[in-house]
């Protein structure tokens, strides 16, 4: 009998080869596949830890300070929602100045829904200044809800409690809420719900 394969054996061991090779091929896109869906919502994670990171940091730190607007009209300390994007904005302390500038520490900040995206804009002054370049803290946001904590302002006799406000219109201009809650809805998450607290003691 003279040794090597038969036809029939040439051709099943072919058919294996490509039954693997397909295999692989499968394996290798479901693998480059899932590594894509990984990266991708990777950095819709790293968005809202950015996001969260810099609202924290702001509203943390918000000062009962009424700035003054463009036309030097006075504007209150803290301002809600206009319906044009804007989601509120107020005057923050604690500006870092690690170059030694001549300005003051306070910083007028405004968060925006734009495009999708929430960004933040601030003044290089507090009063009458034009806004500098926004920067884009996360994407992918189809809306965003905002309510405010109020501070109790019960009936003589009534039991003090605080409430969520869907709007910031205070008595006074001066007056800050206590808490921020945000619900952003997104394609990825659904509704993913931030709560900061403001004029947090450092």
């Amino acid at each position: 009998m003279k040794n090597g394969f038969t036809l029939v054996e040439t051709l099943v061991a072919l058919f294996v080869f490509s039954l693997l090779a397909a295999a692989a091929v499968v394996v290798l896109g479901n693998s480059a596949d899932a590594q894509l869906r990984l990266a991708d919502v990777s950095a819709s994670v790293q968005d809202f830890q950015r996001l969260r990171a810099a609202l924290r940091a702001d509203l943390a730190q918000a000062a009962e300070r009424m700035p003054r607007g463009e036309a030097g009209e006075a504007r209150p300390a803290f301002e809600g929602g206009d319906g044009n994007g804007r989601l509120f904005a107020f005057v923050r302390r604690g500006w870092e100045n690690p170059g030694g500038a001549p300005r003051a520490s306070l910083q007028y900040v405004e968060y925006r829904l734009e495009n999708g995206a929430i960004v933040r804009r601030a003044r290089p002054m507090v009063d009458g200044a034009a806004f500098g370049e926004p920067a884009v803290l996360a994407k992918g946001i189809s809306s965003v809800d905002v309510a405010y904590r109020a501070a109790p302002d019960p009936a003589p006799g009534a039991v003090a409690t605080a409430d969520w406000r869907a709007a910031w219109d205070p008595l006074q201009p001066t007056i800050l809420p206590l808490a921020v809650r945000i619900d952003a809805t997104t394609a990825r998450f659904g509704v993913v719900r931030q709560l900061f607290l403001t004029q947090v003691p450092l």
